[in-house]
């Protein structure tokens, strides 16, 4: 019978996750994985994952967060390094950005300093959903 069979849980955006930290759970400590994970708990320690993390409206770390890819719809409070950065309407952050590409949709907040590439300058990119938004963001750099 396939009742033990396991099977990666996939989010909207079609990533398959190979970890879920689930709504109520409580971590203490660092965090270190090589595939996708998803958070909708609260994380107290650093995150270190390989290929991308997705935290979810309800999650929340405090502490450095270092990926590949990275999706906000939570609470972020401590600095970002990761090669792509989401930033979804009710997303956190408070803390340092190191980021090649981000997008920023309208309602998400963010408070620190952003950093692209700045040895690839080709290869950095800022997306803001709403225009009036990219004047705010050009007086601040």
């Amino acid at each position: 019978m396939g009742l033990f069979k396991k099977k990666n849980k996939t989010v909207n955006n079609q990533h398959a996750i190979a970890t879920l930290i689930s709504e109520g759970c409580v971590i203490e400590g660092n965090i270190k994985a090589p595939k996708f994970v998803r958070i909708d708990g609260h994380v107290t320690g650093d995150v270190r994952v390989e290929e991308g993390m997705i935290l979810g409206e309800k999650g929340v770390v405090h502490g450095n967060i270092y990926t590949r890819e990275l999706i906000v719809y939570g609470t972020v409070n401590g600095n970002i390094q990761a090669e792509s950065l989401s930033l979804l309407s009710s997303g956190k952050i408070s803390g340092e950005i190191r980021t090649q590409t981000l997008q920023v949709e309208m309602g998400a907040v963010y408070n620190g300093k952003l950093s692209t590439d700045k040895h690839h300058p080709e290869k950095s990119h800022v997306q803001v959903s709403h225009p009036e938004m990219m004047m705010e963001i050009a007086e601040l750099a």
